[in-house]
């Protein structure tokens, strides 16, 4: 029959739209790039190494601060006369805290290679070290800043951040060094490094705020990064989307979640799919009745 002789088309059609998930790549888009790069920091010094001392030291604490980022999203350690550390950001899941850390140590090689001191920050995480009697910044020194391009229409919305802003001065010392949170669709993270104490990590999310009120005047979205610390805000004109920390460092889009648009894009394929299998089987039926 002439029927039995097509190709499995139509069941390998319906396998494919079966396993079409379109939550499984909405999850897949709106979740953050942590890895992206917001800034690397290098020494001008490097160190001379004949007999590869530091070089040893440097990798086996490279290696000390990978393995540990399996446990916690804090470590320090001193291998040698270096001492580092790193830090993810407190809502990684422990698996994405790894995989941030696990790129740092070539990162650091590539961009900074054999300096006295280095830190390169991660859209979510970071880590830095520094050799012996290299002299320590100021915990409020400001280390970078990035402003969105895009400024805020209309009225209301430096009130708006301001009152977002107290909520992490105040959220950081209750969490512990970690806080985020949204109000009236400014969505706003702030987070101290791990051994700062609950105090000292208000007054420097505190600095941090003032210098991002200054720096990024009405700009929908902007981050301050301190030595001890960081903050970051950015207002979305249709709500805050699900996850909001999924924010590009720099972006100055206007928030659009991209997860709807490829689950619309997903379901608009899965509709076009179903067309072509209803297709299918009418012309197989017809077929098979013009076989009889």
């Amino acid at each position: 029959m002439g029927f039995a002789r097509k190709p499995m088309i139509l069941p390998l059609l319906l396998i494919l739209l079966t396993n079409l998930n379109p939550n499984h790549f909405a999850d897949s888009a709106a979740s953050s790039d942590y890895s992206t790069i917001v800034y690397k920091g290098c020494s001008k010094d490097t160190f001379t190494d004949p007999n590869g001392s530091y070089s040893q030291s440097l990798s086996a604490l490279f290696g000390t601060l990978v393995s540990q980022s399996t446990r916690t999203k804090f470590y320090k350690a001193t291998s040698g006369s270096i001492t580092g550390l790193f830090q993810c950001r407190g809502d990684l899941t422990g698996r994405d805290c790894y995989n941030c850390v696990s790129r740092l140590p070539v990162l650091s090689d590539k961009l900074c290679g054999k300096t006295t001191a280095a830190r390169i920050q991660l859209f979510g995480c970071y880590m830095s070290y520094e050799v012996s009697g290299f002299s320590e910044i100021s915990g409020m020194q400001m280390l970078y800043k990035t402003c969105g391009g895009t400024t805020a229409a209309g009225t209301g919305f430096g009130e708006r951040r301001g009152t977002a802003f107290s909520f992490i001065e105040n959220g950081v010392v209750g969490g512990h060094g970690f806080y985020a949170t949204s109000y009236e669709n400014v969505y706003v993270m702030g987070q101290c490094e791990g051994d700062v104490g609950d105090s000292d990590c208000g007054a420097c999310v505190k600095s941090a705020v003032q210098k991002a009120e200054g720096e990024c005047g009405n700009a929908i979205s902007g981050q301050v990064f301190l030595h001890k610390c960081f903050i970051s805000y950015r207002y979305y004109p249709s709500g805050v989307p699900r996850g909001g920390s999924s924010f590009s460092y720099g972006s100055s889009s206007s928030g659009q979640n991209p997860g709807k648009t490829a689950a619309i894009i997903l379901g608009g394929a899965a509709g076009v799919a179903f067309f072509v299998i209803l297709l299918l089987f009418a012309r197989n039926l017809k077929k098979k009745h013009d076989d009889y």
